[in-house]
């Protein structure tokens, strides 16, 4: 089993070889990618060494799998000519996900749906997935007639240069800045760049992902999603409004038996979800579950997950654990 792993240098694609390891993923041959600058660089994987070949030859090397964690212009360019030489790709970038003929795959939900002429799958936006894999059962028991999502995303999400830039404010240096205003004592209402709608890109990813891995165009969602100094995950309080009435310890027993879904929710122990508590961990935590008493039918709950784990390389490579044991590769 060839991977490829497309951006090894960066953020994402480092948790990507971590969990690789961890999950003792078949590995036979790793294929570590980058940009021309970091080639002959050396990757440790597994007590190995690996040099860092550039796109061209990782196309040539026809690997089995190509994980993607390199960026959309990347991935539009490349993930064709991977495909093209055989190799699977699974994109980690917005690249292909709202295009129809790729599929959007949160393995729990939705991987059933893929076959071997799938050579380019997408994996959702971390805030998407954390939200929908708590979602799912819910609107298959409930039906979701609407959400209203407001997120705290770790500035993890935007890369190393904001830790790097949190970490200068933090200690009082003057350095490079990932975002337009401090982030240190701060929330920035922007997650990505403003679409003419007025929202941002990440917070339309929460409306479209949502209703294409749901498969329900139906379910009307709205989005806020804001950057927090946070490093351990990124945090979304979510509203929910069902067709159909519920009671509450119906959803907790209903979440608690959700394959990737911890429920930690005791008000007597001051128990919930908080990322310094996510990081780290592949599962999505629920709590502060509670029904919206201003209006029938809906529930309020806190959602928390590790975005470079299960929002990003985990998912990625349970995709790829998916493909291997339905033989699809």
């Amino acid at each position: 089993m060839r991977i490829a792993v497309v951006g090894a240098t960066g953020m994402v694609g480092e948790v990507m070889l971590k969990v690789l390891a961890e999950r003792n993923f078949p590995v036979t041959e790793l294929i570590p990618v980058a940009s021309e600058k970091s080639v002959g660089k050396l990757i440790e994987f597994k007590g190995k060494s690996y040099p860092v070949v550039g796109m061209q030859t990782a196309v040539d090397m026809k690997a089995d799998i190509a994980l993607f964690s390199a960026g959309g212009e990347t991935s539009l360019e490349w993930a064709p000519k991977f495909a093209a030489a055989g190799t699977t790709v699974i994109d980690n970038s917005s690249a292909w996900r709202m295009d129809p003929s790729k599929k959007l795959i949160v393995p729990e939900i939705n991987a059933v749906s893929l076959t071997k002429e799938d050579k380019i799958i997408a994996n959702p936006n971390c805030s998407t997935i954390q939200m929908v894999l708590v979602l799912a059962p819910l609107h298959k028991k409930y039906n979701i007639k609407r959400v209203v999502v407001s997120t705290y995303q770790s500035i993890t999400g935007t890369g190393v240069k904001a830790v790097e830039q949190l970490e200068n404010e933090y200690a009082g240096v003057q350095g490079e800045m990932a975002y337009k205003y401090p982030i240190h004592r701060n929330a920035i209402p922007q997650c990505d760049s403003f679409e003419e709608n007025g929202y941002t890109k990440e917070e339309m990813k929460l409306v479209r992902e949502t209703q294409k891995i749901l498969d329900d165009k139906t379910i009307a969602v709205t989005a806020t999603a804001v950057r927090v100094p946070i490093v351990g995950g990124h945090s979304e309080a979510v509203n929910v409004q069902f067709s159909n009435d519920f009671v509450v310890s119906d959803i907790q027993s209903l979440l608690h038996h959700t394959d990737g879904v911890v429920v930690q929710d005791n008000n007597d122990t001051y128990t919930y979800p908080m990322p310094m508590y996510a990081q780290g961990k592949d599962d999505v935590f629920v709590g502060r579950i509670r029904r919206d008493e201003s209006q029938a039918n809906t529930l309020n709950m806190w959602i928390v997950a590790d975005n470079l784990r299960k929002g990003a390389a985990t998912n990625t490579i349970q995709i790829a654990e998916y493909l291997v044991a339905s033989k699809l590769v």
